[in-house]
């Protein structure tokens, strides 16, 4: 059965929504994101992921008091991003109660710093965030594209411990058109025993359907719930 995780992205600790990563088209759907991480314990939910889209344009940790929030009044495990890039930023954040951390424009920037951090915790609690834009990786709030390619940054990374990895197609992101599959099966394809994270374009159940036929391990998504093209009873099914 596939690992379902919702999203949660944080702007002035509102839960928001972007298209293709872009800050100009943002959406504010609660201004609450407690009342939102409710609704999914509440459906048997058990895994959050928890975006500070502020801390990724200021490349510092900035809502980890909606963290803290969160985490002290739900049971969910929660894996949170966005902005990370000192040790101490890593501090609050696990201080503040993430299970784990996702990683992306470090992982490319600062690897030093980054591997550091696998030493440190360990593959289960260091997460890489992959992010790609025309099979190159992005960074920086998406902001940026690289010239790394996406097959061979996440086998970099594979081979220093990283044992999960949250891919996400900006192109298809926040754009409900459907998830990369074929993406997907390519990464599995050459590293099958990767906790690979699906994310990006989730448009309805039948495609988290399709991932879990693809054999994709999890998946996140947001915009299809807020939009409600997904119901939380759709997610009991795979819980």
């Amino acid at each position: 059965m596939i690992d379902i995780i919702p999203a949660i992205d944080i702007i002035d600790a509102k839960c928001v929504r972007l298209s293709q990563g872009d800050y100009e088209q943002k959406k504010v759907y609660n201004e609450d994101p407690l009342e939102v991480a409710l609704q999914f314990q509440d459906a048997g939910i058990k895994r959050l992921h928890l975006v500070d889209l502020d801390g990724a344009k200021a490349k510092h940790i900035v809502n980890y008091k909606v963290l803290e929030k969160i985490a002290t009044k739900t049971n969910l495990t929660i894996d949170f991003g966005g902005g990370l890039k000192t040790d101490e930023d890593l501090r609050i954040a696990f201080e503040s109660g993430a299970s784990m951390i996702t990683g992306g424009s470090i992982a490319v920037k600062d690897p030093d710093t980054f591997l550091s951090w696998i030493g440190k915790f360990g593959g289960e609690r260091i997460i890489l965030g992959a992010d790609a834009k025309d099979g190159k990786i992005a960074v920086g709030g998406w902001l940026e594209t690289t010239t790394e390619d996406l097959i061979p940054f996440i086998g970099g990374f594979k081979q220093k411990g990283i044992s999960k990895v949250i891919c996400t197609d900006i192109a298809r992101d926040g754009m409900l058109q459907g998830p990369s599959v074929d993406l997907y099966k390519q990464i599995l394809a050459e590293y099958p025993d990767l906790y690979l994270i699906a994310s990006g374009g989730v448009s309805s159940i039948d495609d988290i359907h399709q991932l879990q036929e693809a054999g994709v391990p999890a998946v996140i998504f947001g915009k299809a719930i807020y939009e409600g093209r997904i119901s939380m009873n759709d997610l009991r099914a795979f819980v």
